[in-house]
């Protein structure tokens, strides 16, 4: 990992209204300013933190993918979720000031450090930063709560489509196609987090295709048909996971 000391200005930042609280005046924008000033460039493969590290600071992505996971009882890495531009990490470490899982770049990624103590600080003299952490917190708990429900009562074909309309949705937020994605992480990290085997995640792809619900050339995902992935899933706003 190679840490930048560069002056990071989040008042010019075209992803300030996915990750920063809007309305802020010119004065808070200047004190937003002050609180984010290193970048982190995190090659693809390496990690920004691991489980069991000292935990000092949130993330947010402004270029790249990241998988966060821990490890299994039988050694293996159970995924937990997928993270993208736009989006803040490392909220696993407030608890127990001790990061609880590892974040590992599936791209190329570049992130701005938050030191948390700064952070606290800041928030309790502008209420719409409070706000936002604790959005930022609150949706955490809801995407979790879509895990498990995921998990614990969809089968394989509603587990893909629900993860795929997800996607698709959080990508076109930052001005991506609504219908074509190309899919930073494996078949098997997504098997891992969808509680699939690969080989099952593998069997429902085919039959995507076969049924001209989606196109797919390796990594790169056309959906041909959302409705009918949002009819599988049963629901018309598929919730976040």
């Amino acid at each position: 990992m190679i840490t930048q000391s560069i002056k990071v200005a989040c008042s010019n930042c075209n992803l300030r209204e996915l990750c920063m609280p809007l309305g802020l005046n010119e004065d808070e924008l200047n004190r937003l300013d002050d609180l984010v000033t290193t970048r982190r460039k995190v090659v693809r493969g390496d990690s920004l933190y691991r489980n069991g590290e000292k935990f000092s600071a949130l993330y947010a992505i402004r270029t790249g993918f990241f998988k966060t996971s821990v490890a299994a009882e039988d050694g293996r890495d159970q995924v937990t979720g997928f993270q993208m531009a736009g989006e803040v990490i490392g909220l696993d470490g407030i608890v127990s000031d001790h990061h609880t899982c590892d974040a590992v770049a599936l791209e190329d990624a570049e992130v701005c450090v938050m030191n948390f103590d700064r952070l606290e600080d800041l928030s309790r003299e502008i209420n719409a930063l409070q706000r936002h952490v604790h959005k930022i917190m609150s949706r955490e708990i809801v995407r979790e709560n879509g895990v498990m429900l995921l998990l614990g009562s969809m089968r394989a074909d509603e587990r893909l489509a629900a993860f795929l309309l997800n996607l698709v949705q959080r990508l076109h937020t930052r001005g991506f196609s609504q219908s074509e994605l190309v899919l930073r992480m494996t078949r098997e990290e997504i098997g891992s987090y969808l509680g699939l085997k690969l080989e099952t995640v593998s069997r429902t792809f085919s039959k995507f295709v076969e049924e001209g619900i989606v196109e797919v050339k390796q990594r790169h995902v056309r959906i041909l048909n959302p409705d009918a992935l949002k009819l599988i899933v049963n629901t018309q706003n598929c919730q976040p996971i």
